[in-house]
């Protein structure tokens, strides 16, 4: 065992402030285990939201060291020995309580974006003819598990507070999903554009980054789906065929 100092901000939507807790950690500890012993030996009533502590329920997003992080996978043995560890709230989402967050507005955006609509089946016992390309290409797209560490990352969001125009990193996965996928009939493009402001984010690559899953948040799914906007929305030549195509229905 050996001691390490941890500064955990503790408070709530009103205001709060960093407190100092020395403790002892073991070795292969990970942050999360390190608050789970300050709230059961020196702060009862510290709020921490977790639930499976192995990396894919993505309730326990927060900051470590001013970085968005799921605390059951940051161990401790990597960070700097030299300072305290700071444990603070994701701050893209308003504070419920010391380090638990209110992330329900991802829920509703989700909520809002049209759903995957599938064609008619190719044969008759319901399925579909797919290239393997078109199989396996949306596969890490699936692999999200709602941590929303790159909604918190994404300076839209965290430095100019833009939830009313912009849907972040984890919704434009959302779509590309369904974009990308040959059965799906439906057209978000203008969704794309305009609700969830796709324009606004420009590649930093600061999602992909955090991401836990190691999605490849920028260069699969949204660059393409930029393209996509770019392509339907303003190369004159592709309006100049939806005009035409349009007037012959």
């Amino acid at each position: 065992m050996k001691t390490t100092t941890f500064k955990v901000w503790q408070g709530n939507s009103d205001g709060g402030e960093l407190k100092t807790y020395e403790v002892e950690v073991d070795q292969g500890y990970v942050v999360l285990d390190a608050i789970h012993r300050i709230q059961a030996e020196q702060a009862n009533d510290l709020a921490v939201r977790w639930n499976c502590k192995a990396g894919k329920c993505g309730s326990c997003s927060a900051e470590v060291n001013g970085s968005p992080k799921l605390m059951c996978m940051t161990r401790i043995d990597e960070l700097p020995a030299d300072k305290p560890i700071t444990v603070e709230p994701m701050r893209t989402f308003p504070v419920v309580k010391d380090l638990v967050t209110d992330v329900s507005w991802n829920y509703e955006v989700k909520a809002s974006i049209k759903r995957f609509s599938p064609k008619t089946a190719d044969h008759e016992d319901g399925s579909w003819d797919m290239d393997q390309y078109d199989v396996e290409r949306p596969q890490e797209f699936r692999k999200c598990i709602e941590c929303f560490l790159c909604q918190d990352v994404c300076h839209v969001l965290r430095d100019h507070q833009l939830h009313d125009r912009f849907a972040g990193p984890r919704h434009y996965v959302y779509v590309a999903n369904m974009e990308m996928n040959p059965i799906d009939t439906g057209d978000r493009v203008a969704e794309l554009r305009e609700e969830l402001g796709i324009g606004y984010c420009n590649i930093t690559k600061c999602c992909t980054k955090v991401c836990p899953e190691g999605i490849t948040i920028t260069d699969n799914a949204i660059i393409p789906l930029k393209e996509r906007v770019v392509d339907q929305s303003y190369d004159p030549l592709a309006r100049l065929i939806k005009l035409v195509k349009g007037s012959g229905d």
